[in-house]
């Protein structure tokens, strides 16, 4: 089993060094591809003397791609996996980075289990300065589980199931290929989600109890980017896709989606309101009128945070790999 960290990058050098130091440092050997989306600040200039480097110590781990034109994300990723020659993608934004065992833990659950198209681990949030501001939760019991893919897109519809962000995430490069990759008309807006929905028709899923990424929150994120407004109606159009895709052994105890709709718009509500973001509050009140005396909306907001452990939880099947 080999893998390759696919690192998408764009004019963010002082953070891309640690990205890819954490990449080099893994603790199983690993190809480290470098997907650049035209970056000015000096980026091109590193990576070709970071490949360089590697080619006179006669080390071919160091792939640097560069796009001929500004793509965007979602474009970029896709030609950095092209690039690759692992069985396995693991990702990673420039301003992430890994712990030094994440590609090792991966491949223990995977050699367990390898009917698996997709794995996740739990991440830690982190600031600018590296501290932990909060993890992801822990999922199910022991180290490590997989869920069958029949229970995986129901998971999904209810978020018992979240993949999470990239710097969580590593799928079969063949799954990834097949799935067309990521959709550029997303762009940092759901692009990774909806590619975790598409790769989770084609295997089990592997979820790993053990913080092995760090992510950084901070006011520079691509997501940062997008209005809540428009963060809602990408979040309807997922749940809709996922909706379409729940298997026939759970179509008799899932929500209307129209209450699951109901559930999105409250949360984002929530969030304008706790952010005090007004414009939003303005553009997303109107449509939640109906959800705020919705009380299967509410039902499945309660649900959700109470860590994902109430409704439909025990339809899901979680079979432990590592105890």
């Amino acid at each position: 089993m080999k893998f390759s960290i696919v690192i998408t990058t764009y004019n963010r050098l002082h953070l891309l060094k640690r990205a890819i130091d954490s990449a080099l440092r893994q603790t199983i050997p690993c190809e480290v591809v470098v997907a650049d989306d035209c970056s000015l600040d000096g980026t091109q200039e590193y990576l070709n003397y970071c490949r360089e480097k590697f080619f006179e110590s006669g080390n071919s781990r160091f792939v640097y791609h560069r796009n001929e034109v500004n793509s965007g994300h979602a474009a970029t990723v896709n030609a950095g996996v092209l690039k690759s020659t692992g069985d396995w993608i693991k990702f990673l934004d420039d301003d992430d980075y890994l712990a030094p065992n994440c590609l090792e833990e991966m491949a223990r659950a995977i050699a367990l289990h390898p009917q698996a198209a997709i794995v996740s681990c739990i991440a830690a949030q982190i600031n600018e300065q590296e501290v932990e501001l909060s993890r992801t939760p822990q999922l199910g019991t022991g180290l490590a589980f997989y869920t069958p893919q029949a229970d995986i897109h129901y998971g999904m519809l209810l978020e018992l199931l979240p993949f999470g962000t990239p710097v969580q995430v590593a799928c079969r490069r063949d799954v990834f290929l097949q799935t067309g990759g990521w959709n550029s008309q997303l762009d940092t807006n759901c692009d990774d989600i909806d590619s975790w929905i598409n790769i989770a028709k084609f295997g089990d899923a592997i979820f790993i109890n053990h913080c092995l990424a760090y992510r950084t929150v901070w006011q520079g994120a691509c997501n940062q980017k997008f209005s809540l407004s428009r963060r809602l109606n990408t979040n309807l159009v997922m749940k809709e896709k996922i909706y379409a895709l729940v298997d026939e052994k759970h179509r008799d105890h899932i929500p209307a989606l129209k209450d699951i709709e109901n559930y999105l718009k409250l949360h984002w509500l929530i969030v304008a309101l706790k952010q005090k973001n007004f414009q939003s509050i303005n553009s997303i009140l109107f449509s939640s009128i109906p959800a705020v005396f919705s009380w299967q909306a509410w039902r499945l907001l309660f649900n959700a945070l109470l860590n994902r452990q109430n409704f439909g939880s025990t339809q899901i099947q979680k079979y432990v790999l590592i105890k």
